[in-house]
This record gives structure tokens, sequence and C-alpha cells, in this order.
């Protein structure tokens, strides 16, 4: 019974063994197929709309823009990705901030130092809104915007060019702020 007993104990290690054997190498599998799974994409993938930030002077004023700079790639622009008569963040993604390091006139309205987000309300035809918010900070743009919270809104006429340009930009030049994107340029007066 004692010859009995030992190959029972012979078989159940022999059987943990194997079985133990077989499951050690399907965790390493398992494992090399857990990272191929996680990989992480590179750091250095841009998003669509890049992120801007650019400086200068009008006047004495020290100006510092950052916005989203969507594409066109292909789709309809006014009135369709950006509806007319909406309020749109001017950029894209977070809302697109305008920080003044002196009290300035916008379209001959006083604004006082201090950083605003920037959005407009495009018109199909006619001058534009272009607002200026106290909560800058907006992660989502329009979608966390706030009315109460606006500061000054002014009227600015945009001008329709021929050439078209497929990413939106914000430049600092005369008249103060310009934004140009597909075919439009809207110049914002600052002094």
């Amino acid at each position: 019974m004692k010859k009995s007993n030992l190959f029972t104990l012979a078989v159940f290690s022999a059987t943990t063994l194997f079985f133990a054997g077989c499951g050690a190498e399907k965790s390493t599998e398992t494992t090399a197929t857990e990272e191929v799974a996680t990989e992480e994409k590179p750091a250095s993938e841009e998003r669509p709309s890049p992120l801007r930030t650019l400086e200068g002077n009008v006047g004495a004023s020290k100006l510092m823009i950052q916005y989203g700079a969507p594409s066109i790639k292909g789709r309809v622009v006014w009135g369709d990705l950006v509806p007319y008569n909406e309020v749109w963040r001017t950029g894209a993604n977070e809302a697109t901030y305008v920080d003044f390091s002196t009290d300035v006139t916008v379209e001959g309205q006083p604004l006082k130092a201090g950083r605003y987000s920037l959005f407009t309300i495009p018109k199909a035809s006619g001058a534009w809104t272009v607002i200026f918010n106290s909560e800058w900070n907006l992660e989502h743009g329009h979608f966390q915007y706030k009315e109460e919270n606006d500061v000054l809104r002014v009227e600015s006429t945009p001008e329709w060019v021929e050439e078209s340009q497929e990413q939106l930009s914000i430049a600092i030049e005369s008249p103060g702020i310009v934004v140009r994107w597909e075919k439009l340029k809207l110049p914002i007066a600052i002094q």
C-alpha cells in the first residue's frame, strides 16, 4: 500500500508540474500580448488642431494670444462647421484667449488689462459680434461659454478675400488682431 501512495504522489506531482509549466508559458505569452495592446502612441504626435501661442505689441500694450488652429480639410466652414448666429470659440478645442498687459480700446470701447476668452458670432452678412469674456480658461470653448461673464461686446466687419487659407490663424497686426480662415479676414481694431 505504501507503493500505491508513493505512485499516487508521484503522478500528482508530475501533473501539477506539467500544468504549472503550461500555465507559466501561457502567462508569458499573455504578458507579451498585453504589452503590445497597451503600447502608448509617441509623444511627438501633434493634435489635429495645433495649439498656437503668439506675442506682440499694440501701442503700449503687450498682447499674448493662445488658440487652437483648425484646418478646413475639405469642409464647408462658414454656416456649417461654424454656424451663423451662434457663439464660436474662434479656434478649436479649448477657448481662445487674449492677454492685454495694459488697458486698451477695442473697436472704440474700453477694455481693462487682463486675460479674456475671445469669442465671435459669425453672420452670413454684415458685422460680426466680437466678445471678450472673463472666463478665459475653458477646456471646451463655447460649450462652457456663459454670456453673463461677457466683459465687452463689439462689432467688426469681416472682409472676404479671393485666396483661401487652409488653417486658421490669428495675428497681432494692424489694426490690432486679425483672424484669418478660409476666405475670411476679420480685423479687430485695438488701440
